[in-house]
């Protein structure tokens, strides 16, 4: 069994707009580890417990947008995000959930790297559009890719801080490599100020030995930056997105809503 770095006070619902907007990408360039899962459910525990929040698809599979009960759009969405920032109403839309608002994907998306080709900012240009809401939020979460490229990278160049979730599964520590590798070149090709916020592991099975192995492994190395919480492998997790609902509105009761409900209050009263 593994030792986490800590427990996290309770944290109530938002009384007033936070002092500082937070802006998260949720990004590893392992696919299956979790990226999407913790984009729809922290984005929808965040926005249920008050918080303003806004969800980016930026992945052109479209699962964060499915995962909402949302469509893929022709148009607009992420596309018109990246193609159009400072049109902020051809991009955001509402979801069902209260506080929470989707930018999502596009049948288009993955061919907006050709399209932005010759732009001399196409880096820059989801952290434009982000300028054109920010007072509307008080969390934004970006589902990225499991890739590298133009997509991923508008993330982290707009993002604060990026997530990284960690499969406790083997291969692990070799996705964080890559994932740090990226981050580094972030920094060092396009100036990005984006921190780690931290890693958040998941899809842990307690009888199993080799993900309290890997827990244990990602905490030595990491322990001021995994989060307290860590997400369980359970399977309404998986079940939720094919209703078309997050965990919390499918089986609040369940230990998966649980973690992500932990989750979110770790975020806030990170941010107080």
């Amino acid at each position: 069994m593994f030792v986490s770095r800590g427990t996290t006070a309770p944290v109530g619902r938002r009384k007033g707009p936070l002092a500082v907007k937070k802006s998260y990408a949720i990004a590893n360039q392992k696919g299956g580890v979790g990226k999407t899962t913790t984009a729809v459910n922290l984005s929808a525990a965040l926005a249920l417990g008050g918080h303003r929040c806004l969800l980016i698809d930026l992945d052109p599979q479209g699962n964060a947008t499915s995962g909402l009960g949302a469509e893929k759009r022709e148009r607009g969405g992420a596309e018109a995000a990246l193609a159009a920032p400072e049109a902020p109403d051809t991009w955001v839309e509402k979801t069902r959930v209260e506080n929470l608002s989707l930018v999502p994907s596009t049948h288009r998306l993955g061919g907006v790297e050709l399209l932005l080709r010759h732009e001399v900012n196409r880096y820059q240009r989801l952290k434009q559009a982000l300028e054109h809401v920010a007072e509307k939020f008080d969390y934004v979460l970006i589902d990225c890719p499991p890739s590298t490229g133009l997509l991923p990278m508008n993330a982290l160049i707009a993002a604060h801080e990026v997530i990284i979730p960690v499969q406790c599964e083997y291969y692990a520590m070799e996705g964080l490599a890559q994932m740090i590798g990226t981050l580094a070149a972030a920094e060092t090709e396009h100036a990005a100020g984006v921190q780690i916020g931290g890693f958040l592991l998941t899809m842990y099975d307690p009888e199993v030995t080799l993900a309290g192995e890997i827990a244990n492994e990602v905490i030595s190395h990491f322990r001021d930056r995994t989060y307290a919480t860590v997400v369980p492998r359970d399977p309404v997790l998986s079940e939720a997105p094919s209703h078309g609902l997050s965990v919390i509105e499918y089986s609040p009761r369940s230990r998966g809503a649980n973690a992500y409900i932990q989750l979110a209050k770790e975020i806030v009263h990170a941010n107080r």
